[in-house]
């Protein structure tokens, strides 16, 4: 299965990486993207494997970290996942529907 990433989730990861690295370093920025690989990893294998969102029809809510969650949607043709968008939990829920 083919994953791929929105626009706004593509400038989102960037500036989310830059950020890790610019205030904690490198280690910290590896660390980040071993644990998004490692879920994007997940939801090849398992597309159904989060939860679905109560809020949003057809999507999906990965939690990464404490920290950044993202939100996939499932293509059935072809059969691919796109990731919409990657949010950081800190922020207010409202700008989350605004992304979506």
């Amino acid at each position: 299965m083919n994953v791929f990433l929105s626009k706004s989730a593509e400038e989102k990861l960037l500036k989310l990486t830059e950020y890790l690295l610019e205030n904690w370093g490198v280690k910290a920025k590896k660390d980040f993207i071993d644990k998004l690989t490692e879920k994007i990893n997940q939801i090849v294998l398992q597309p159904q494997s989060c939860v679905q969102s109560s809020a949003f029809k057809n999507l999906y809510k990965c939690v990464v970290t404490k920290q950044t969650t993202f939100y996939y949607r499932i293509a059935s043709n072809p059969k691919s996942i796109e990731i919409i968008t990657i949010f950081d939990t800190r922020q207010s829920p409202d700008k989350l529907s605004k992304e979506l």
